[in-house]
């Protein structure tokens, strides 16, 4: 393994635990493989670790020990499309330059100015997506994540779901044509999200999954994940709620679900989103650091 993540795991243990103790755990422990041979990678997301469409998001991402980084493609408002830097030739080199010099993969692009936003009913949201679309050809970046949101919720809200499959299909079929795969996240359960995508009918709509929906829900996280099937999730949202680290979770059993996406054969993006220490949730490093090295100890071993 890189010295630069072990180094990470040790610094995270050791915050995390008495340096004993830790030191302890260490013993016998398989150091995770280089990420880079591992089927499963570790990223981070530049919004929640404070440095939205900011290129110093990468360093801070490789100082974190993530394989990887989502971006996000900027507010929405009352914009026209998103307030996108990534629009400028010069960033977007900037950004790949960047990521080829820290040996960091940009994972994915994000759309969460649709959380506040209706995907159903916002005018031009084609287009917006249009835009993420382009952006990602540019940048040779393959998944992006559209959540429905709030407005967006079909299990409050059933009476949006023809708009949002027709708008969903005319997305599909962008993204086809493109060679993307656009990752919807939902409030509906796995059985739901089955149905929705086949009404959708594009293999180019797929579910980016989120651990916490379902763990606040009191679903069986594994079920939902073996009711999908390993080729309707492009990607997952690996955390919890904020409270605590991944590590102190007792409703999160995280070799468990290594486990059930090891038999369902799923390869891919683990991409932390929260599961912040409640007493400490600005503190982005010690955070995002802690949850990293948990999950390569769990997912790259």
């Amino acid at each position: 393994m890189k010295r630069r993540n072990f180094m990470h795991i040790c610094a995270a243990g050791m915050a995390a635990t008495p340096f004993a103790s830790w030191a302890e755990e260490m013993q016998g422990m398989t150091i995770p493989a280089s990420s880079k041979k591992s089927r499963y990678k570790i990223a981070v997301i530049d919004l929640m670790i404070l440095k939205r469409q900011k290129l110093s998001a990468l360093p801070l991402a490789d100082e974190i020990g993530a394989d990887g980084l989502e971006v996000d493609m900027g507010g929405l408002g009352d914009r026209p499309t998103f307030d996108n830097k990534l629009a400028d030739p010069a960033v977007r080199q900037q950004y790949l330059d960047k990521a080829k010099e820290l040996n960091l993969e940009i994972c994915s692009l994000a759309m969460t100015g649709f959380y506040a936003q209706s995907f159903a009913k916002r005018d031009g949201a084609e287009k917006m997506v249009g835009d993420c679309i382009e952006t990602m050809q540019h940048m040779g970046i393959k998944t992006a994540f559209l959540p429905l949101g709030i407005q967006g919720d079909l299990v409050k809200n059933p009476e949006l779901r023809l708009a949002i499959v027709e708008r969903l299909k005319t997305v599909g079929r962008m993204a086809e044509k493109a060679g993307v795969v656009i990752g919807i996240e939902t409030a509906l359960d796995a059985k739901g999200e089955v149905a929705l995508l086949n009404e959708i009918g594009s293999k180019s709509i797929q579910i980016y999954f989120n651990f916490s929906n379902p763990l606040k829900e009191g679903r069986d996280l594994c079920e939902e994940l073996r009711v999908l099937g390993k080729n309707r999730i492009c990607q997952i949202h690996c955390t919890d709620e904020d409270g605590v680290w991944l590590q102190n979770n007792t409703r999160l059993d995280m070799k468990k679900v290594k486990a059930t996406l090891d038999k369902m054969g799923w390869k891919g993006w683990l991409v932390i989103e929260r599961s912040r220490d409640a007493s400490k949730p600005r503190d982005v490093k010690g955070n995002f650091s802690a949850n990293t090295a948990f999950m390569k100890t769990v997912f790259q071993s």
